[in-house]
C-alpha cells in the first residue's frame, strides 16, 4: 500500500474530472449558446493538441486578447493543461499598453476574439509574436477552432508541474514596464468561499464583469462544483437585472460602483431578483451608507471579499455580519479567512496592538511566486515569507479587519494624513450623493491638496458648499476638499474600479488651464 502523498492536480485537470460526471449537463451560455459540459472537456483537449502542435509547451506563455466567451474559457484551460503560463489582457486597456504587457511577458502565442481582430492587428505591429491564432475565422492569424476541430477530444494529460507559474495577472492601467503577478499551479485556489450553495442547488453563476478579473476564478469554482454559468459581454444594469430573473440567477460577483449602478436602476423596482443567495463585492473600497441601500433593495445576500492578486483571499465579511444599523460592521473587511495570517506592523515592522492603523501584511500558502521579471520590487513586498499588502488596517478586538486606505492613495496634508476612503464614506452617507471617489492633486507648490468627483442622485440641488460643511463638521478642517466636481459618472478601469488616475489627470488639466 502506498503511503506517499497524492499526485498532483492542476486546478484544470480538477475541473475537467468534474465535468465527466455528467457530460450532457449545460455548463456555459454566451448570447442564447449552451455549452455542454461534454462539449468543453473535449474542445480542452481538441485546443491543447492544436496548440501543441502549433510549437506551444510548457513553460511558454500564452497571452489572451478575448472577450467573455466559452471558447476563453476553454483557451485558458488548454494552455494551461499543456504547462503554459497565461496571462489575459484586460480589453480596454490602450493598445500601447496592451502591446508593452504583451512584450514583456514574452509572448509566444497570442489568442484573440474575433471581434478584437483589428486591436491584435496594432498590438502585433509594435510587440510582434510567433504565433497568433483566432477564436473562429477573422482577418488576422490562424483559426484556432478549425485547428482544434482536427485534433482528438481524447485525455491529454498535463504537462504543468507545481513550481510552473500558471497565471500572470497586471495591476490595472498598466504603462511602461508592467507589475506583472505569478502565480504557480500549486497556488491556484478557486474562491469557493464566494459560491457556496446549499445541499443540491448548484450554483447559477452570471459573470457580467471580465473573465480577466475575479470573475473567471468564480467561473472555475461554479465549473467544479456541478454549477451553471451564464456570460454576458459586459456590465448593463438594465441587462443584468433582465438576466437575473430570466435565468434564475444565484450569484453574482460586482465591484462596489457595478452594485451601486445596479441598484439604482430603475428596473431594479420591478425585475424578480428572488433568486439571488449571493452577491459578491470587492476589489476596491465599498461605502457602508451605499451597501446598507444593497441590503434593503436585494436582501441578505451581500458577501464582501477582500483579497489581491498577490495575496489571494485575506477576509470575508459574510451575509450574517452585514447589518444595515451596524455601519462599523459593513466598513469592515470581515474575519480573516481560514490558513491564512494577518499582522498589522508600522513602517519599522513591529507589529501593533488591536484597533491601531498599520500596513496589513499577510501570510499563507496562496501568495504569489513574485513579481515577472522584478526581483527587487518582489523583494520590497515579500520579505520573510510575509507580503506587505501597501493596503493601511487595522483589526479590532473581535478580530474583524478593516481596510482604510491604500497607502499610495492616503493623502498627506498639514496637520496629517487624509484617509480617502473615511471621507467617501461620510460623503456618501448624504442622501443626495450616490458615489463619491477622493483622491490627491498637488498644487502649484508641489503641496497635495484633497480633491472630490461626485455623483449626486438625479435632481439634486445639492451644491459643493453643503459638502464642504458636512466634512467641516463631522471630521474637521484637514479633511475639507480643497476642490469637489459633480460629475454624471465616475470613470472606471477595465476590472470596474473607479479610475483615480484618470479623475487626477482632469483635476490637473483643470488646474493647468487656469
Amino acid at each position: 500500500m502506498s503511503t506517499g502523498t497524492p499526485a498532483f492536480r492542476t486546478y484544470v485537470e480538477e475541473n475537467l474530472a468534474a465535468l465527466e460526471r455528467d457530460p450532457g449537463r449545460e455548463v456555459l451560455s454566451h448570447q442564447e449558446r449552451w455549452v455542454t459540459a461534454g462539449e468543453f472537456r473535449d474542445l480542452v483537449h481538441r485546443m491543447a493538441r492544436a496548440l501543441r502542435a502549433e510549437g506551444v509547451g510548457r513553460g511558454d506563455t500564452v497571452t489572451l486578447l478575448c472577450g467573455n466567451l466559452p471558447e476563453t474559457i476553454v483557451a485558458r484551460y488548454a494552455a494551461n493543461l499543456i504547462g503554459c503560463r497565461v496571462n489575459h489582457l484586460y480589453n480596454k486597456l490602450s493598445a500601447e499598453s496592451q502591446a508593452a504587457i504583451v512584450r514583456d511577458v514574452e509572448t509566444r502565442a497570442l489568442i484573440v476574439d474575433p471581434a478584437y481582430a483589428q486591436r491584435a492587428v496594432e498590438i502585433t505591429e509594435s510587440a510582434p509574436v510567433p504565433t497568433v491564432l483566432v477564436l473562429g475565422p477573422a482577418k488576422v492569424g490562424t483559426d484556432l477552432l478549425e485547428l482544434a476541430a482536427e485534433q482528438s477530444a481524447e485525455p491529454l494529460r498535463s504537462g504543468a508541474r507545481p513550481e510552473d507559474v500558471c497565471t500572470i495577472r497586471h495591476t490595472g492601467g498598466t504603462t511602461g514596464h508592467p507589475k506583472g503577478i505569478c502565480t504557480t499551479f500549486a497556488q491556484v485556489r478557486p474562491f469557493r468561499a464566494m459560491t457556496a450553495a446549499p445541499e443540491g442547488e448548484p450554483p447559477r453563476l452570471l459573470v457580467c464583469t471580465t473573465l480577466a478579473h475575479a470573475a473567471g476564478m468564480l467561473t472555475d469554482a461554479v465549473l467544479h462544483d456541478g454549477g451553471r454559468v451564464v456570460l454576458l459581454d459586459d456590465f448593463d444594469p438594465a441587462e443584468v437585472l433582465r438576466t437575473i430573473e430570466r435565468q434564475r440567477i444565484s450569484h453574482l460577483f460586482l465591484l462596489p460602483p457595478l452594485l451601486y449602478q445596479l441598484m439604482d436602476h430603475p428596473d431594479s423596482a420591478t425585475r424578480d431578483t428572488t433568486s439571488l443567495r449571493s452577491i459578491a463585492y470587492g476589489g476596491c473600497q465599498s461605502s457602508p451608507a451605499r451597501i446598507a441601500d444593497a441590503i434593503r433593495r436585494f436582501g441578505p445576500v451581500l458577501l464582501q471579499f477582500y483579497g489581491q492578486n498577490e495575496a489571494g483571499g485575506i477576509s470575508v465579511l459574510p451575509p450574517e455580519d452585514h447589518d444595515p444599523r451596524r455601519p462599523d460592521r459593513l466598513r469592515s473587511a470581515g474575519k480573516v479567512l481560514p490558513g491564512v495570517e494577518v499582522a498589522i506592523r508600522d513602517e519599522t515592522g513591529r507589529d501593533l496592538p488591536t484597533g491601531e492603523h498599520g500596513e496589513i501584511c499577510v501570510r499563507s500558502a496562496s501568495l504569489m511566486k513574485g513579481y515577472w521579471k522584478q526581483p527587487g520590487l518582489t523583494a520590497e513586498v515579500l520579505r520573510d515569507g510575509w507580503l506587505h499588502t501597501g493596503d493601511i488596517g487595522f483589526l479590532d478586538s473581535e478580530g474583524y479587519l478593516t481596510v482604510v486606505d491604500r497607502l499610495k492613495d492616503m493623502i498627506v496634508v498639514v496637520g496629517g494624513h487624509v484617509y480617502t476612503t473615511e471621507l467617501e464614506d461620510l460623503l456618501n452617507s448624504h442622501p443626495e450623493v450616490q458615489q463619491s471617489a477622493v483622491f490627491g492633486v498637488r498644487d502649484a507648490d508641489r503641496m497635495e491638496r484633497v480633491h472630490a468627483a461626485v455623483v449626486t442622485v438625479p435632481g439634486s440641488g445639492i451644491d459643493a458648499r453643503q459638502l464642504r460643511d458636512l466634512v467641516r463638521e463631522e471630521r474637521g478642517a484637514m479633511y475639507e476638499p480643497a476642490a469637489i466636481t459633480f460629475v454624471e459618472a465616475l470613470p472606471l478601469t477595465d476590472a470596474g474600479k473607479p479610475d483615480k488616475k484618470r479623475l487626477r489627470q482632469r483635476a490637473e488639466g483643470a488646474l493647468e488651464a487656469v
